[in-house]
């Protein structure tokens, strides 16, 4: 599978990313990707170096007559988001993505596919083996852990980059350049409860949510997918409203990052209210279903009965905790006044997980405006509170302003009307670039961002349009073609 992934076109591309997909580099364990790229740098006898948190630059000099054009950064990220099906068995850590083509789409087998942003990795490898490109001084610049906290882009060193110019190659659509991406902020919940028996007269359920399309939690926030987590808590709330359901357990969502598919919880009702609990529930579930039914075909919840556990929460934290996370804000909090259908600020419930006498509730809060993204903290924070929460923040991270008066802009406006012959959409986006985090380190960079159409990142959805790359690749090399010369 992976052979005829390579062997299309541009070939140059896709069998650079066929090799890179062969390597196992989840976000925070990127050891193997670290050194498949220095050997890569090394193998062409380009400067290759590793700085001290883990990001690889590989530096290539300027080809015959471009030596006087302003030095381009080309940027992307190593790591990938590692989702599956529940039903498929894979193991990200030591195997590679098993691909395939479907028409013009290259997808995976119940995996995420690492198009996001293996594509622009395999990319810039490319333009660094090319003998025929024109192109100025390059520096490649590969970040690590993008996917779950930048760290390697906030560890990047001020100073160690000599361009004047950077392509980020991590934007989805083939028709828009970016210029603009939202920041973002963990907002995390815990706390210990205790463990009581379960009543002996009660009976026990599994009630499962799955088959969401889950998705980007920035870029397809706005589009109303479901969310595991949200509509576990919608059943949860009811069945303890009204049959005072108790909670042994839940476990529902993963990455900070991908909206939710499943979640599954364990959980008992008094014996004498089995035959309402169940119609009751069942009800509810055939209005959820019919709710997101055009959004969410696959939906499927389910109730069925299962073995006893041996203990429940505690009721004096269950009944805030429940109510907390009927409450919590998830989803768009607030567009834009100033771009239009943009996404401003939002909030993904992405985990919850209680059980062992220990509660986790884990949101990634984004936004472009700090102001914004921090009063939406601020409120799941006191939302989670009156639960008896700790809640602590981490991983702030900057958005980027748009600099609409950027020269390269211009550049690749007029490149993609001439190529194209229709004037690309030129927008901020609402998921978190590294553009803002590089900005900080290097302001006076002028930065851009771009990329073929990929779709479903962040889900076993993932997949990535043949024809796009080869409309990105013609696109890319006609820009580094017209870089402006230093001033």
């Amino acid at each position: 599978m992976s052979k005829e992934v390579s062997q299309l076109k541009p070939e140059e591309i896709w069998s650079n990313f066929a090799d890179l997909n062969a390597v196992p580099r989840p976000s925070k364990k990127e050891e193997r990707v670290i050194a498949f790229m220095k050997d890569f740098g090394a193998k062409l006898n380009l400067e290759t170096i590793e700085d001290e948190v883990g990001n690889v630059i590989i530096r290539k000099p300027a080809t015959p007559g471009m030596e006087h054009r302003k030095a381009v950064v080309l940027q992307s990220h190593l790591d990938m988001v590692h989702q599956k099906n529940a039903d498929t068995d894979f193991d990200f850590l030591n195997q590679g993505i098993q691909m395939y083509v479907d028409g013009d789409w290259v997808k995976a087998k119940g995996t995420t596919l690492g198009a996001d942003n293996g594509l622009g990795v395999a990319t810039i490898m490319a333009v660094l083996q090319s003998t025929d490109i024109p192109h100025p001084a390059l520096e490649a610049l590969f970040t690590i852990d993008e996917e779950t906290g930048m760290t390697g882009a906030i560890g990047l060193q001020p100073g160690l980059l000599k361009g004047d110019i950077l392509l980020n190659l991590d934007t989805e659509e083939d028709d828009e350049i970016g210029v603009g991406c939202a920041g973002g902020i963990d907002v995390t919940a815990t706390r210990s409860y205790s463990e009581e028996p379960t009543p002996q007269t009660a009976l026990a359920f599994d009630l499962s949510v799955k088959g969401l399309q889950g998705g980007h939690s920035g870029m397809d926030i706005h589009k109303g997918f479901g969310n595991a987590n949200k509509l576990m808590s919608r059943l949860l709330y009811d069945g303890f409203d009204r049959y005072g359901l108790r909670i042994s357990k839940i476990d529902g969502g993963s990455l900070r990052n991908a909206i939710p598919r499943e979640s599954r919880a364990i959980v008992v009702v008094d014996a004498l209210h089995k035959d309402a609990f169940e119609q009751a529930t069942e009800h509810l579930i055939a209005v959820i279903e019919k709710e997101f039914e055009a959004l969410e075909p696959e939906l499927n919840i389910a109730l069925n009965p299962t073995d006893l556990p041996e203990t429940v929460m505690d009721l004096s934290v269950q009944q805030p905790l429940v109510k907390a996370l009927r409450v919590a804000h998830n989803g768009v909090y607030r567009m834009s006044p100033h771009i239009e259908d943009l996404v401003e600020t939002s909030n993904n419930v992405a985990r919850v997980l209680i059980e062992n006498g220990q509660i986790h509730v884990g949101c990634l809060t984004r936004s472009s405006v700090d102001s914004s993204k921090m009063d939406l903290a601020q409120t799941l924070k006191a939302t989670f509170e009156l639960a008896g929460c700790t809640v602590e923040f981490s991983g702030d991270y900057p958005g980027w302003t748009p600099n609409m008066k950027a020269s390269i802009l211009n550049v690749l406006t007029d490149l993609y009307v001439q190529l194209n012959g229709a004037e690309p959409h030129v927008a901020a986006c609402h998921a978190g670039l590294e553009c803002g985090i590089l900005g900080t380190h290097y302001p006076n960079m002028e930065m851009i961002s771009f990329g073929p159409n990929i779709r479903g990142a962040h889900s076993p959805d993932e997949r990535a349009q043949i024809s796009s790359v080869q409309k990105f690749w013609v696109f890319l090399k006609a820009i580094l073609a017209a870089i402006p010369e230093k001033l």
